[in-house]
């Protein structure tokens, strides 16, 4: 590869750097052809991105960026998988559902909404990681809760009000 082709591709890199808010480097080295065609599958499925990295341009590429990656770089040794999505726990779930056919990919590191992850023990944990849409709809619900629970206890005491008006009005009547 030319050091102009080496610089385009940094280029590349870090355009998607700053392109995607949820970042998971993988290590997929080991998986043969198929095991390799079924998870480019199921993260197109999922609407993932996947890409084979060299070490050494994305962590050029880490360092030409405009956001903190923190730790992360020091993740990138051996074989290095990128993936690229738009929900913060889409790359966890494909990983933890391949893995029951497999021991790979392992995961190395995320950068998730500005937040840094190292380690392959925290799959669960990003698993688990609601996205911003659903934190949203969370906290909407949780908005409109105690409205819907004022709304009904007045329809419900306001019958019992009226209830008790138009008794005391026919006991005077």
């Amino acid at each position: 590869m030319t050091r102009e082709e080496k610089s385009q591709v940094i280029e590349e890199l870090t355009a998607q750097l700053a392109d995607n808010t949820n970042i998971y480097l993988t290590d997929i080295s080991g998986l043969d052809a198929v095991a390799t065609s079924n998870l480019r599958r199921a993260c197109f499925k999922a609407n993932i991105k996947l890409a084979v990295v060299k070490n050494t341009l994305l962590e050029k590429a880490m360092e030409a960026s405009d956001r903190e990656f923190g730790d992360l770089p020091t993740t990138l040794k051996g074989n290095t998988s990128v993936m690229y999505s738009e929900t913060g726990n889409g790359p966890a779930k494909v990983i933890k559902e391949f893995r029951k056919k497999s021991e790979k990919p392992l995961l190395k590191g995320a950068f998730i909404e500005e937040s840094v992850y190292i380690g392959d023990d925290l799959l669960d944990a990003l698993v688990d990681i609601k996205s911003r849409e659903e934190l949203i709809g969370e906290i909407v619900g949780l908005l409109q809760s105690p409205a819907k629970n004022v709304i009904s206890a007045l329809k419900s005491s306001g019958g019992k009000i009226a209830g008790i008006v138009k008794t005391l009005s026919e006991r005077e009547g």
